[in-house]
């Protein structure tokens, strides 16, 4: 028999719809959520949407303005700052421990997520070239088998998830990051911590900056 798979509340499901439309820009900053139009959409109440913004608000992604009700918060360039020298530290750390500890496993699970990521990449599908490039640091932070990585990188999540749609609009961008994914994991299976932190470092910055010049 197989497993009976937890079916997630309509608040979650709200929530989770809503998220993907805020960070892949259907919702895009600035833009007033209207909450019956959400629930007549979505085919719920008004109460998942009202708890699915509630939480929405707790991640700093929309944001109360009185009169104008509930709108998507702006990328602001201060907080990403912030996120990116965050990246920066712990990102190049993550990767010298992944090229310690991650398993021979590890090799078919790099040559999927980067294989997906080439296939979204000829295929010009960013929403596909976006769950790619999450997969390969999420990959990189369970190969670092430190919880502590994990858990702290999670709590930004959803917001590199929205710089990434940023900077991946750009094709020079798609490719640029790709060869520097692939580079990093041959220095992982090399066991070159030290050139695999390197290129992760020179990862973040670049990535960083071409989110700055969007922003403008």
């Amino acid at each position: 028999m197989e497993t009976i798979k937890p079916r997630k509340s309509l608040t979650e499901e709200t929530y989770d719809r809503l998220l993907d439309a805020i960070c892949y820009g259907e919702l895009p900053p600035g833009h007033r959520i209207n909450q019956d139009k959400v629930a007549e959409r979505l085919s719920v109440s008004r109460q998942p949407v009202n708890n699915a913004i509630s939480l929405l608000k707790a991640d700093k992604l929309v944001e109360d303005t009185g009169r104008r009700g509930v709108v998507v918060s702006e990328l602001d360039r201060g907080f990403f700052e912030s996120i990116y020298e965050f990246r920066r530290v712990i990102e190049p750390f993550a990767v010298r421990l992944a090229s310690q500890r991650s398993g021979d496993d590890a090799r078919q699970d790099a040559r999927n997520v980067l294989g997906r990521g080439d296939a979204a990449i000829q295929s010009g599908d960013i929403r596909a070239l976006v769950e790619a490039d999450m997969e390969f640091h999420q990959l990189i932070y369970r190969w670092s088998n430190n919880a502590a990585i994990v858990a702290s990188m999670q709590v930004n999540w959803h917001h590199i998830r929205r710089a990434m749609v940023e900077v991946l609009q750009k094709p020079s961008s798609r490719a640029d990051s790709w060869s520097e994914h692939a580079q990093i994991i041959v220095a992982i299976f090399d066991r070159d911590e030290k050139r695999a932190s390197e290129l992760m470092e020179r990862h973040i910055i670049r990535a960083y900056s071409e989110l700055i010049a969007k922003l403008g």
